[in-house]
């Protein structure tokens, strides 16, 4: 308990950096350069999967890489600053509140699932890139299916659990960061469901996020 104390602190500030960073827009600012209110189309998430639909594959590249690059950012800097241990996932997590809630965009954002991406490779470089080469291949085979970036988490995370169980790697890290990945798909889950309502989408229909924006164009 004393040594938490002590870590505090540092705990508290590099929650803060990372807020910051993952209230980064990059995704709205990108499109709005593009002349697209990213917020009003498709999904309305400020994500890469609405991006791709709304202004194509470039500008999509620029948000992937974006925010991979806020997920690992948090922790990195977070190390730097003195928190260690599984302490780390507290700044990522605020990270990932930031992608959801940017103070920037009038606390609106995505769904962090490629910010979760970021987190999970600096903390496992090696089984993390694996793990996520797994789920976008599970994405990408599914993309017509209901839920498919959605199962690409519970795959992924399988994988990674795998990984670190085969070749010892820190078991609590990985433990917590299933805690980090089942708020995001609950998120994700919760926010879809909500679209699918607002929308007066059945529950037969097979729009998901991947494929939602695209779907419901057509269907306007």
């Amino acid at each position: 308990m004393g040594e938490l104390f002590s870590s505090l602190p540092a705990i508290l500030a590099a929650s803060v950096v990372g807020y910051f960073l993952g209230a980064l827009p990059l995704a709205q600012q990108i499109s709005r350069r593009l002349g697209v209110d990213i917020f009003s189309a498709g999904t309305g998430l400020a994500g890469a999967s609405n991006v791709l639909h709304a202004t194509g594959k470039v500008p999509t590249t620029f948000v992937v890489l974006g925010d991979l690059g806020k997920g690992a950012a948090s922790v990195v800097l977070a190390s730097k600053m003195g928190v260690e241990g599984p302490w780390v996932l507290v700044p990522a997590s605020a990270a990932i509140f930031g992608h959801w809630y940017s103070i920037f965009t009038g606390f609106k954002g995505g769904d962090g699932l490629v910010a979760l991406g970021g987190v999970i490779l600096a903390l496992f470089p090696i089984m993390g890139a694996t793990s996520i080469f797994i789920a976008g291949v599970v994405a990408l085979a599914g993309q017509r299916l209901p839920f498919s970036s959605l199962f690409s988490v519970v795959f992924g995370y399988g994988t990674l659990v795998a990984l670190v169980v085969a070749y010892n790697g820190d078991t609590v890290l990985a433990v917590g960061v299933g805690g980090v990945s089942g708020l995001v798909l609950a998120r994700a889950l919760l926010g879809h469901r909500r679209r699918r309502s607002a929308d007066g989408w059945d529950d037969d229909g097979e729009i998901d996020e991947t494929n939602g924006a695209a779907e419901h164009h057509r269907s306007g």
